[in-house]
């Protein structure tokens, strides 16, 4: 066995310099961002609560592109869509969203290291979240009443 664990011949001096190098390369070329960390423990932070994740549906080719003040981003699960346009306004955004089916829920926006803002969604399904800061976001629906609640989180988002 070599080095690695696997079978094979065992690994030379030479081959322990080659994989350094890799590494080293690997970490210039392509580096883990900065607040990784950061983002993990904001996204656990729900991992205690019941929760259903949606998943991207689409993104228009504005979403989340640097100098950008506007886009739209879907996101889908089983039998819940949300749609949200941002509107960047200064170092803050607006969140204008739809949820479908339309409905009078209650809508969070989590921004790590800025805590969350809340409000309920029209009989229509529209809300809007003024002032929200950037970071790293994500929506949170709550569906149903205290009895039978149900809630769905969208993947982070960095604003």
């Amino acid at each position: 066995m070599n080095d690695l664990g696997t079978p094979g011949e065992m690994t030379s001096p030479g081959d322990e310099a080659l994989l350094a190098d890799i590494g080293r390369f690997m970490d210039e070329l392509d580096p883990p961002p900065g607040d990784l960390v950061q983002r993990v423990q904001f996204a656990l932070a729900l991992e205690n609560l019941d929760v259903e994740v949606a998943r991207w549906e689409r993104m228009d080719a504005t979403a989340g592109v640097r100098g950008s003040d506007t886009g739209t981003i879907t996101f889908t699960v089983s039998d819940l869509t949300v749609m949200i346009n941002l509107t960047k306004i200064g170092k803050k955004h607006r969140i204008d969203g739809w949820l479908v089916p339309a409905g009078e829920y209650g809508v969070e926006v989590r921004v790590a290291e800025h805590g969350t803002s809340s409000t309920t969604a029209d009989e229509g399904g529209r809300f809007v979240l003024d002032n929200v800061p950037q970071g790293t976001t994500q929506i949170v629906v709550h569906l149903g009443d205290v009895t039978c609640r149900r809630t769905v989180v969208t993947p982070t988002v960095v604003l």
